[in-house]
């Protein structure tokens, strides 16, 4: 498993952060226990299987629920 820590342009409201938790946790390979959104940092943590969803796939899952992704990265 690896650690991602994904950084979001910026979260106007807790109903966003149900929206981004949501499209995250229907991708495979998401350890869905993991999945934390902070509205206060505009940051999403979790960790992943890189053997069954990139990180890449991750971001664009946030991107089609219609959030943008400043920055990422995993460990």
């Amino acid at each position: 498993m690896k650690k991602a820590t994904i950084q979001l342009e910026t979260l106007t409201c807790p109903s966003c952060m149900l929206k981004i938790e949501g499209a995250v946790k229907a991708l495979d390979g998401i350890d869905k226990e993991s999945i934390k959104v902070s509205f206060n940092t505009s940051k999403v943590k979790l960790n992943f299987d890189e053997e069954k969803v990139s990180l890449e796939e991750i971001e664009k899952a946030i991107t089609a629920v219609g959030y943008e992704v400043k920055k990422s990265q995993a460990k």
